[in-house]
C-alpha cells in the first residue's frame, strides 16, 4: 500500500507499548475515512474505509471502561508480531485517542460462513483439503509464536478470489503464558455483554468450543485444534453444528428447540456430542473422516498438533490428486469440469434500502403537521423529555436489533418518537424498518390521529419489505433460498403531553408511574390463548414444541411482526396501539427488545434505575449489562426517556 511508517520511537502507540517497525500506528486524520458499517458485534464495528486512497476494513472497538483500552493495547500489540499469508493482516493502525482503529486488508464479502450456508455452496473435497492446509499452515504459524486464537469459526475466516483462507478476528486471542497466569479463582462472569458465550475465561462460541473450556479448564493449543475440527466438517456438510440446517439465520431457534446451553454444554462435556460427521458416501476420505475425529477428542491429548495435522493432510491431498487427476489448488469447478467464473455481488444494505424506500414514497404537501386530537392550547402539564439508548449482542453471535431515537417528528417541538426492532431469521427486516417506520411517521398531514399513524407506518413498512424482498429475488441479488426474515417492533410517540405505545410482538415498554410499572404494551406471542386463536384461525398452525406454543414450520414463539411473508397474514403487521396521557406523577418510560424482558421483571427495571445515576444513556446501559449477568441469551436494546427533568443531586449521588 506504501504506507509511511514514522521514524523509531515516534511510531508508536499512545501509551509507548505497542511499537512496529513496518506499520505505522500514529496515522494522520486526513489519511483515512470511515465509509458503510460490514458488520457489528458487541466489542467493536467493522467499517469499510478508505486508507492512503485505498480501499480497506476498519475495525473501531467499544472503548467504554479502562478494561477494554487495556485491550485494545494488547490485542495491537499481538497483531504487530504477526505476519503471515494466511492470517488478516493489520496494515496500519490509529492508536491515539479521540479516535481508536485498526485497518485490515479487504475482502470481498462472503465469509466463509456465509458462504457455505447463505449461497449455500459445496465445495468438493480437494476445495476442502486445500482449505484446511491453508488454515493449518496459519494454525502452526500461530502456535509456534505461542499464540492460542480461541475463536476459530467459518464466520473468522475470509475467503479470497481465488478461494484461499484467511483467519480474522484475533479479539479473543492470547499468548499462551498470558492464559496460564489465570487462576481457577478467576472463574467468574465478566459482568458485560459480549458476543458469543463469554465468561471471565470461557470465551469463544459455545457450538465450536472444546469441552475442556466447557469445563473451565484452561485454554490451549489444543483447543483450537477442537474447533478447526468442527469448522472443518462444517465446510463438508454444509450443515451447522448440533443442527440439520444450512441456514444460519434460522440455526438458533433449531438449537434452543432442542437443547437449552446447558443441556448441550453437558452432551458435549459427559456424553461427547459431536456434530453429524460427513458421509463417506459423499466422497469424503476415510481418513480425513479419522483425522477430524482424532481432532475433536475429549481429551486434549490425544489430539493432534497442526504440524502432524498438515502432514495427515498434505498425504490426502496428494491422493485425491493422484487418484482424480485433478489440480490440487482450489480452483472452483462445475460438476462439468469448466471452470466458473467468481461472481461476488453487492451485500444489501438493508438500512438504505429502508430509507430509499421512504424517499420514493415522500409526500410534497407536508410542511404543518398538527396531530389530531392534540391541540395547541396551552397545557396544564407539559412533560420535559431527556432520552439515551445501549444496545448489544449479548451472547449472540450477529446483533440483529436495531433502534431509532427521533426528537422531532415534525415541525412541532413536542412530538417525539422513540422505536426498537428485534429481528429473527437475519437482521434485514429490522435493519429495513428502523429507516422507514419514522420515515413514515414524518409524512402524515394535518389531521392524522397518532393511533392510526403508527399503525399505518407499521403495515406500510411490512408491505414495503416484503415487496422489496421479493424485487430482490426476482433480480438475484439475493440468493438466499427459503429466506423469510421478520422483527417484532415497538414505537413511541409522545404529542405533547400524550403517550402513545404501537407494539407488534414482544418488545415491551413500561412507565413508571407514581414509583410503579404501568404496562404501556402486551405481548404478542403464541402462549397467549387469544393470539393462538386468531392465528389458527387465519390459517396458520401453532404446535408445542420443546418448551412452549410456536407458529408455522418456522417456529416463531411471536405472532405478530414486520416481515416474516411466508406466515403472512396470520402472523400480521397490525400493532396494539395504547394511549395514555402524561401527569407530574410520570418519571421515565423504559422500552426494550425481549432480550431485556426474559431475565427481568418490570418491578426490578424500576429498581435497577432508582438505584442508577440519572443520566438516561447510563440507565440504558445498566439495564442492559444486568440482563447479560442474568443469562440473557438474545441481543439486548434499552431505550430510558425521562419525562420530567432530573435535578444535580439526582444525576450525581
Amino acid at each position: 500500500m506504501g504506507l509511511e511508517v514514522p521514524p523509531g520511537e515516534t511510531n508508536r502507540c499512545v501509551r509507548g507499548c505497542c511499537r512496529s517497525a513496518t506499520i505505522p500506528l500514529h496515522l494522520p486524520p486526513a489519511s483515512f475515512s470511515l465509509l458503510s458499517p460490514i458488520a457489528r458485534g458487541s466489542e467493536s464495528t467493522v467499517y469499510e474505509a478508505r486508507l492512503g486512497g485505498e480501499r480497506v476494513a476498519a475495525k473501531k472497538p467499544v472503548l467504554s471502561t479502562s478494561e477494554d483500552l487495556d485491550k485494545f493495547h494488547y490485542q495491537l500489540q499481538l497483531l504487530c508480531e504477526l505476519d503471515h499469508p494466511r492470517l488478516g493482516k493489520l496494515i496500519a493502525a490509529h492508536a491515539h485517542p479521540p479516535n481508536y482503529l485498526m485497518f485490515f486488508d479487504f475482502f470481498e464479502p462472503p465469509n466463509l460462513a456465509d458462504k457455505i450456508h447463505v449461497e449455500e455452496w459445496s465445495p468438493s473435497v480437494q476445495q476442502v483439503v486445500a482449505i484446511a492446509i491453508d488454515l493449518a499452515k496459519a494454525l502452526q504459524y500461530l502456535h509456534i509464536l505461542g499464540v492460542v486464537h480461541r475463536d476459530i469459526k467459518p464466520a473468522n475466516i475470509l475467503i479470497d478470489k481465488d478461494l484461499h483462507p484467511h483467519l480474522a478476528d484475533f479479539g479473543l486471542a492470547m499468548f499462551q503464558k498470558d492464559i496460564k497466569r489465570v487462576s481457577v479463582e478467576n472463574w467468574k462472569s465478566s459482568g458485560k455483554p459480549t458476543g458469543g458465550f463469554h465468561k471471565k475465561n470461557m470465551v469463544g462460541t459455545l457450538i465450536y468450543m472444546a469441552p475442556e473450556i466447557l469445563r473451565k479448564d484452561i485454554h490451549t493449543e489444543k483447543s483450537d485444534v477442537y474447533s478447526f475440527a468442527i469448522s472443518i466438517n462444517e465446510l463438508l456438510t454444509g450443515v451447522v453444528p448440533y443442527t440439520d440446517l444450512r441456514a444460519e439465520a434460522q440455526a438458533h431457534t433449531v438449537l434452543e428447540m432442542t437443547y437449552t446451553e446447558q443441556q448441550l454444554t453437558a452432551a458435549v462435556v459427559s456424553q461427547g456430542l459431536r456434530p453429524a460427521l460427513a458421509l463417506p458416501k459423499s466422497g469424503v476420505p476415510l481418513t480425513l473422516l479419522s483425522l477430524i475425529q482424532r481432532c475433536w477428542d475429549p481429551d486434549p491429548e490425544k489430539r493432534p498438533s497442526f504440524e502432524n495435522i498438515i502432514d495427515e493432510l498434505n498425504i490426502i491431498q496428494n491422493h485425491l490428486v493422484s487418484s482424480a487427476c485433478l489440480p490440487s489448488s482450489p480452483v472452483s469447478k462445475s460438476q462439468n469440469g469448466n471452470i466458473e467464473a467468481h461472481r461476488y455481488q453487492e451485500a444489501l444494505n438493508w438500512f438504505n434500502q429502508g430509507e430509499l424506500f421512504i424517499k420514493r414514497s415522500e409526500k410534497s404537501d407536508l410542511t404543518e403537521n398538527v396531530w389530531s386530537g392534540c391541540s395547541n392550547e396551552p397545557l396544564e402539564y407539559h412533560p420535559t423529555l431527556s432520552w439515551g439508548s445501549f444496545a448489544t449482542c449479548g451472547r449472540r453471535e450477529t446483533m440483529e436489533d436495531t433502534h431509532f431515537m427521533l426528537p422531532h417528528v415534525s415541525e412541532e417541538n413536542d412530538v417525539f418518537a422513540f422505536g426498537i426492532f428485534d429481528g429473527h431469521r437475519g437482521s434485514a427486516a429490522a435493519e429495513f424498518s428502523v429507516r422507514a417506520v419514522p420515515g413514515y411517521l414524518r409524512q402524515f398531514g394535518p389531521g392524522t390521529s397518532p393511533i392510526d399513524a403508527l399503525a399505518e407506518a407499521f403495515v406500510r413498512t411490512d408491505i414495503a419489505f416484503r415487496e422489496e424482498l421479493i424485487l430482490h429475488q426476482k433480480s438475484k441479488r439475493i440468493i438466499r433460498k427459503d429466506w423469510h426474515p421478520g422483527c417484532t417492533a415497538v414505537t413511541a410517540l409522545v404529542v405533547r403531553n400524550k403517550l402513545f405505545v404501537a407494539n407488534a410482538g414482544d418488545c415491551r415498554a413500561i412507565l413508571s408511574r407514581a414509583g410503579k410499572p404501568f404496562p404501556m404494551t402486551k405481548d404478542h406471542v403464541a402462549s397467549c390463548p387469544k393470539e393462538r386463536e386468531r392465528v389458527i384461525k387465519a390459517g396458520t398452525e401453532v404446535k408445542w414444541q420443546m418448551d412452549t406454543w410456536r407458529v408455522g414450520a418456522a417456529a416463531l414463539q411471536v405472532t405478530r411482526s414486520i416481515g416474516d411473508d411466508d406466515l403472512k397474514p396470520a402472523v400480521t403487521a397490525q400493532p396494539e396501539v395504547i394511549e395514555t396521557a402524561l401527569s407530574d406523577d410520570d418519571e421515565f418510560l423504559v422500552m426494550a427488545s425481549d432480550g431485556l424482558w426474559d431475565v427481568v421483571s418490570n418491578e426490578d427495571v424500576l429498581s435497577i434505575i432508582k438505584d442508577t445515576v440519572k443520566e438516561p444513556g447510563m440507565c440504558s446501559k445498566r439495564l442492559a449489562t444486568e440482563a447479560a449477568e442474568r443469562g440473557s441469551k438474545d441481543n439486548i436494546t434499552v431505550i430510558v426517556v425521562f419525562l420530567r427533568p432530573v435535578s444535580t443531586a439526582e444525576r450525581i449521588y
